[in-house]
């Protein structure tokens, strides 16, 4: 016979080997979990230890409640739960179809939609070999419902419902399983097990291939704001964003040699543009897993560091987490147990360039192993910023059920190993007494935000089509607590540097690059340059893309880009409110028009023009040819366009956009109109 069980500050349910426990988690919010296991395995995976709230709870006849702030549980006999905020309204109920119900609400048997001879569970724990469970959970679809978050996927749709979404990170694809609901809800999936959400128009579902227990949080409020600022309590914030990287990043595949790199600063500086940091891209090393300058190509780095530190440009340097088994690491860390296992087959994860095995960032050891080869080559140089590639990691086939880490298979938690490989280094900066700590990361997790990382979109190609992902992706990651984010300009891959049409592009990510957290220009431009030595010591040598700095696409672009180059060096002190901002209380930098007008029914239906930030409205080029667009200005307000015309918000507005410029708007009557439109 199942069991309600009252605690002095959480309700639970106990029926034959499954117990839940509902606890208060913060503010307005609830952890939920449960088990087969004896016990709940004491793993808060991305959760950070709650400020106590005391929650009051209410026995009813077949039911019990729980209530913190403005949410409440609602558990009956059989096991069904429900959530409300406090008007009464239901946020999420589990999707249950039993022959014999009491109805989640306490309706009596017989009277509610649950009855069915379908014999679904809400909470469904599937028995597997070696004692783990399979878990499906599945709650009820609501109609009208908006969904958004969950990390970054490749398509062009802001809002998600309708849409099924692999829980597992790949090469531009990162799961981050937060939710936000236009319901007023937020939902965290507390499970770095690779798995799936789908918000289907018949039901939501959520799984776990291989895990020991049920984990999610939910949190109520009245605003997405709110929302957003209770997940970062929950999750973790930004640190504060240093001053120089809300400049101009310049990066491409690749600056080969030593000489590169300070002839591209060099002119940067002639021509008077801004620069905050140059990138030295991968294959810079002897060999992959050796984590440091191959001295043929960069004989001084040190000597190169002190120069570019001298014209106020800092040095990121790109770290891969892959061992070539040619190298003395690779046979030390093998031995050590410091490197991703295989179930079956050869220890290869990776042939690019080599027979290469990741090194294991959920592996304590291994993490202090890597940082004190970085620390000895890189960080005691003077270079401070560690460009973090592979971050998935990557494997050459995605076969997740054959890969074993440290804490266990990749099937039950290979979702975190970007979050512990950005761990690892914040915390090797943190002991050398760093505080304004920077790190590119090409994947991250729930809580990745805590370490100081800057996602990026990964290696998308360079057309119209995937600059219109990279919007939904950004809007959607800043939803799911990343708010350092940035792309790739122009796209990585596919962009001849002598194509008109590959300009155009260019441009139009370029000016939209402006109005991002961080504007960082990249990419493996067309045609290829191949090294004069294609192999060393019987190690392949990698080729290099075209040049890619903004003096690289003729006189006519040269200027378009150098305009937008200072307009954002005229942002920089707003951005940094920005970006304090977001320290502070979480708000994503880049966010959707429904985040700052909730209560303007439009604003959760546009989904091509965002907020940078409250004052600012951006609408970008995302097609080729285009020269104008519809603009939605949100009422209430008075907003300044490109030519210092004012407009009445409440409004659909047709924007010229010729190729030198993007629509965007202010709000009048703030301070950054003196930036935007200052000569």
């Amino acid at each position: 016979m199942s069991e309600l069980i009252d605690n002095e500050n959480s309700i639970g349910w106990r029926f034959n080997r499954q117990t839940l426990l509902i606890e208060p988690w913060g503010r307005n919010s609830l952890r939920v979990r449960a088990s087969c296991l004896p016990t709940f395995k004491d793993e808060d995976w991305a959760l950070l230890p709650p400020h106590p709230y005391q929650a009051d709870i209410v026995r009813g006849k077949e039911s019990l409640s729980i209530v913190n702030g403005n949410i409440k549980a609602v558990l009956n006999i059989k096991g069904q739960l429900a959530f409300y905020n406090a008007r009464g309204e239901l946020l999420l109920e589990e999707f249950w179809r039993q022959r014999t119900t009491v109805g989640i609400g306490g309706v009596e048997k017989g009277q509610d939609k649950y009855i069915s001879a379908l014999k679904f569970e809400a909470r469904e724990f599937k028995p597997i070999p070696g004692g783990k469970h399979q878990l499906t959970v599945r709650f009820e679809s609501r109609a009208g419902e908006k969904i958004f978050g969950m990390g970054q996927y490749q398509q062009p749709w802001l809002d998600l419902k309708g849409c099924t979404l692999e829980l597992a990170q790949r090469n531009s694809q990162t799961s981050v399983p937060f939710m936000h609901s236009s319901l007023g809800y937020g939902f965290f999936w507390n499970n770095p097990a690779i798995g799936e959400a789908s918000f289907a128009k018949n039901h939501t579902q959520w799984t776990a291939k291989v895990t020991d227990q049920l984990d999610y949080w939910i949190t109520a409020g009245d605003t997405p704001a709110e929302i957003t600022r209770q997940y970062a309590e929950a999750t973790g914030k930004a640190p504060m964003m240093p001053s120089f990287a809300t400049g101009f990043w310049q990066c491409k595949l690749r600056y080969r040699t030593q000489q590169e790199v300070l002839d591209v600063a060099r002119e940067y500086k002639r021509r008077q543009l801004p620069l905050s940091v140059i990138v030295i891209d991968f294959f810079h090393w002897p060999n992959q897993g050796t984590w440091c300058f191959d001295p043929r190509d960069w004989p001084d780095p040190k000597a190169m560091i002190d120069e570019l530190k001298s014209l106020g440009i800092e040095t990121m340097v790109s770290v891969w987490p892959t061992v070539d088994s040619r190298t003395s690491n690779y046979v030390e860390m093998q031995s050590k147990g410091y490197l991703v296992s295989t179930e079956r087959g050869v220890s290869v994860n990776l042939d690019f360039m080599g027979n290469t095995t990741f090194f294991d960032a959920t592996h304590p050891d291994a993490r202090r192993y890597v940082w004190e080869k970085v620390k000895q080559n890189y960080y005691d140089l003077g270079i401070r910023l560690f460009w973090l590639d592979e971050a998935e990691p990557e494997y050459r086939a995605y076969d997740f059920d054959n890969y074993r880490y440290h804490l266990g298979p990749v099937l039950e938690v290979g979702n975190i190993y970007p979050r512990k490989f950005a761990e690892g280094f914040y915390d090797g900066l943190r002991q050398q007494g760093e505080t304004g700590i920077v790190n590119l990361v090409r994947c991250v997790w729930a809580g990745s935000q805590r370490y100081g990382v800057l996602a990026w979109s990964g290696d998308v190609h360079s057309s119209f089509h995937a600059l219109r992902n990279q919007l939904a992706a950004g809007l959607n990651m800043g939803l799911a607590g990343i708010p350092w984010w940035t792309t790739d300009i122009g796209g990585f891959q596919g962009g001849n540097v002598n194509d008109p049409a590959f300009h155009e592009l260019l441009i139009r990510w370029f000016q939209w690059g402006v109005f991002c957290p961080v504007f960082r220009l990249h990419g493996y431009r067309e045609p290829q340059i191949k090294p004069s030595d294609m192999w060393r010591d019987g190690i392949p040598q990698c080729d290099s893309g075209s040049p890619n700095e903004i003096w690289s696409y003729g006189e006519q672009n040269f200027q378009i880009m150098r305009h937008w180059l200072l307009v954002r060096e005229r942002l920089r002190p707003y951005i940094e409110t920005l970006m304090a901002n977001a320290h502070a209380t979480g708000d994503p930098v880049m966010r959707p028009m429904f985040y700052d007008f909730p209560k303007q029914a439009q604003s959760w239906q546009v989904e091509d023009q965002y907020m940078f930030g409250a004052d600012i409205l951006v609408a970008p080029i995302l097609h080729a040819g285009q020269n104008s667009r519809k603009v939605w200005l949100p009422e209430g307000e008075t907003w300044v366009g490109m030519d210092g015309e004012r407009i009445e918000g409440g409004q659909w507005i047709t924007a010229r956009a010729p190729l030198e410029s993007i629509p965007f708007y202010a709000r009048a009557g703030t301070s950054v109109l003196v930036s935007l439109f200052a000569a």
